[in-house]
């Protein structure tokens, strides 16, 4: 089988809650359902990452989705053009584990997934679809197969994949997968040069998956296969027996199948990617102005200088500061120092204590 026979399936996973993107991200519509980096939301630009792409056929998408944003990614997909998918509704999240293998039972057994977070930015499309076209001889041989992101700093806030020797054109075989490490460890990575960032981008054989989680995770694929067969289904959309997911084990692909595997490859790749995990990580991906500045909505900015404004409606007046992230959004103002974005969690943990505590009186 040449890869050339190969009809790539891209699977689009949905179910985050985008939590330290707050205030704009809720649960109600995540980050990966507004249009943070384009005119077009995240969700729909990496809906439409394939096309163009020449080198093997591409099939209707699959997407593993939170059953609240149904509507919501209907009516995006068809802003998009797109009218041929699935969407597999989860009852409940489970990790992106038994999300792809809801997937793969979707699909064809000699389909070649192609697994994709939906919340990713990938600037540089043609990086990409030639890192996809050298993993498809692999791919094609049943291995596993991942794309690392070439680190351009000692970045701790992603797992790095370390490689080993080449089994393909500028493909290397997966020696582990690291832990996100300190920063010594990350400049130690950095400077030994054998390691990739790890993108949570995947593509495989539908058929090879199933077979890894039968082999390592036969509850779990037990679970969701049970789940889908008593599913049911409404044009493009298919519900999983609830009872059934909801006793089906949690966990990653990364620690359920990926690091257990042993024909596991690597392609590592520079295509402008970002996880978009933060709010100064959304800086760094924005258009910015003379002065540094990202800008969204109404804002004037006065001598400020590296600053990220992000407004649903109010203008946002910065006058001679430096170094602010401000967002205004549905009736909430937030500001922090810009490398502090991560302290978000604090604010939205904060939040719920005070519901909490605001209940229970």
């Amino acid at each position: 089988m040449t890869s050339n026979h190969v009809n790539i399936v891209p699977v689009i996973l949905s179910g985050g809650s985008g939590t330290r993107l707050w205030p704009v991200s809720r649960p109600e519509r995540p980050k990966q359902l507004l249009p943070l980096t384009a005119d077009e939301t995240m969700l729909q630009l990496t809906a439409v990452r394939t096309r163009g792409f020449d080198v093997a056929s591409v099939g209707r998408p699959i997407l593993v989705s939170n059953a609240a944003h149904a509507d919501i990614i209907d009516e995006q997909l068809k802003q998009s053009g797109i009218h041929d998918y699935s969407v597999i509704l989860e009852p409940i999240g489970r990790n992106t584990a038994p999300a792809i293998a809801l997937a793969a039972l979707e699909a064809q057994g000699s389909d070649a997934l192609l697994v994709m977070p939906s919340d990713h930015v990938i600037d540089n499309l043609p990086a990409f679809h030639d890192a996809i076209a050298r993993a498809l001889p692999l791919v094609a041989q049943g291995w596993l197969v991942t794309f690392g992101i070439e680190p351009d700093g000692p970045e701790t806030g992603y797992g790095y994949i370390q490689m080993g020797a080449t089994c393909g054109e500028l493909v290397h075989e997966v020696v582990r997968f690291v832990e996100k490490p300190d920063v010594a460890n990350a400049e130690r990575m950095l400077a030994e040069g054998n390691y990739a960032w790890n993108a949570g981008i995947f593509l495989f054989r539908a058929d090879a998956y199933l077979t890894s989680l039968e082999r390592h995770q036969p509850d779990m694929l037990a679970a969701v296969r049970k789940s889908m067969t008593e599913s049911k289904r409404d044009g493009a959309h298919i519900f999983p027996d609830a009872k059934t997911f909801y006793a089906c084990p949690s966990d990653s692909v990364d620690y359920a199948i990926m690091e257990r595997e042993t024909q596991v490859a690597c392609v590592p790749v520079s295509m402008g990617w970002s996880d978009v995990g933060s709010w100064d990580s959304l800086h760094a991906v924005s258009t910015k102005d003379a002065g540094e500045n990202a800008v969204r909505g109404d804002a004037l900015l006065l001598g400020a200088r590296n600053c990220l404004v992000h407004s649903d409606g109010p203008r946002v007046t910065l006058v001679d500061v430096d170094d602010l992230i401000v967002v205004v959004s549905q009736g909430e103002i937030m500001i922090l120092k810009r490398g502090e974005s991560q302290k978000v969690r604090k604010v939205t943990e904060a939040i719920k204590a005070i519901a909490v505590a605001t209940a229970t009186n």
